[in-house]
């Protein structure tokens, strides 16, 4: 094969394929000026002096450099201002739990029919057959002295918590047919004792722990009587507000607010009597309930309403499907009919009968 055909027809096309794949890189080209002596192709190889061609000038192709630029981002000095650090008083453990009110006293309009409810409930509880009526704690130790009737009351209030009046009422018979209603008894009897004598009520065995506490605090700073302040009441162990309430309306015939149980709580709420400031919501505890309801209460009201709505809530207006049809008020009652349904059980399959 002739050089001359290699040249004139193989070579162009080698040289741009080359010259191709090199522009596909970051390449820049520069041109060189021979220097006297030395020869283009020592200068550069594959160079068109290399092919056969010279000239005074040759291009080569050199890889450009990246360089990295330092981008200046203009910072601000940023302002601190002093902060000024608010040191809050950590609530007192009865503020916490009861909810003390520390403004300024609230007013709120009663309801537009709440004396004709009253008055009808009063009819339906014209009986007196609940057991509250009965059983119920400010009837424990009605025979005994003011001082140990005053603990007797304070020791069912305790044992009724989570715990039905006949229960209860069992437990405050068995304590005092062996002696143990008054302080200085408790505190020497063994907890055991105790435990087996007010069981089954509810949570028995914190109970019985909680009685020794209270008969021992009764013993030494009152003299085995109970304390006299609702503020006093509500330090003992066990002791909420509407035991504290009750006491101090029972015990010592000092009114300072409504006794609020599960039953005045859900039938206030039932009966839209009651509401979270500022809102049309229901109360979600019984002592929201109570602050609710003495905003508005005539305080007359105060200590009968308690008895009078827990006989209605175990007789007429039941936790679970309240009885509606016998209610002589249901036609005032915004929640009337709207509870009565039960859930609807599933249905079992029953089971194979197995063959003998």
């Amino acid at each position: 094969m002739s050089f001359t055909f290699i040249r004139n027809f193989i070579l162009p096309f080698v040289t741009a394929k080359f010259e191709f794949k090199m522009a596909t890189t970051r390449f820049y080209s520069k041109r060189l000026t021979s220097k006297p002596g030395i020869s283009n192709s020592k200068l550069v190889a594959g160079s068109e002096s290399s092919i056969g061609a010279s000239g005074p000038e040759v291009r080569v192709f050199t890889r450009k450099k990246r360089v990295k630029k330092e981008v200046q981002i203009p910072t601000e000095e940023l302002k601190t201002e002093p902060v000024e650090l608010k040191f809050c008083r950590l609530p007192e453990i009865e503020e916490f739990a009861y909810g003390k009110s520390s403004g300024s006293a609230q007013s709120m309009e009663p309801p537009g029919n709440w004396e004709e409810v009253l008055e009808g409930i009063r009819k339906m509880r014209s009986s007196d057959d609940a057991p509250v009526d009965s059983m119920g704690c400010e009837k424990a130790g009605n025979t005994l002295p003011p001082k140990e009737r005053r603990f007797a009351v304070l020791v069912s209030s305790l044992l009724s918590s989570q715990t039905k009046d006949a229960v209860t009422n069992g437990a405050i018979q068995r304590l005092l047919q062996n002696g143990l209603l008054t302080a200085d008894a408790i505190v020497d009897a063994d907890e055991a004792t105790i435990k087996s004598l007010i069981y089954p009520v509810g949570f028995y065995s914190r109970k019985a722990s909680n009685l020794k506490k209270i008969a021992n605090i009764c013993l030494m700073k009152y003299e085995g009587d109970i304390p006299s302040s609702l503020e006093d009441l509500l330090s003992l162990p066990g002791i909420g507000p509407k035991m504290a309430h009750l006491v101090m309306n029972v015990g010592w015939n000092n009114v300072q607010g409504i006794c609020v149980d599960t039953h005045v709580h859900r039938i206030c709420n039932r009966l839209g009597w009651v509401s979270r400031p500022g809102t049309k919501q229901k109360t979600s505890t019984p002592e929201e309930t109570r602050e609710s309801l003495q905003l508005w209460l005539p305080k007359e009201e105060w200590v009968p309403i308690n008895p009078l709505l827990v006989g209605f809530g175990q007789m007429v207006c039941t936790p679970l499907r309240p009885r509606c049809g016998m209610c002589e008020i249901n036609t005032l009652c915004p929640s009337a009919f709207k509870e009565m349904t039960s859930p609807k059980s599933k249905k079992r399959n029953p089971s194979p009968i197995k063959k003998t």
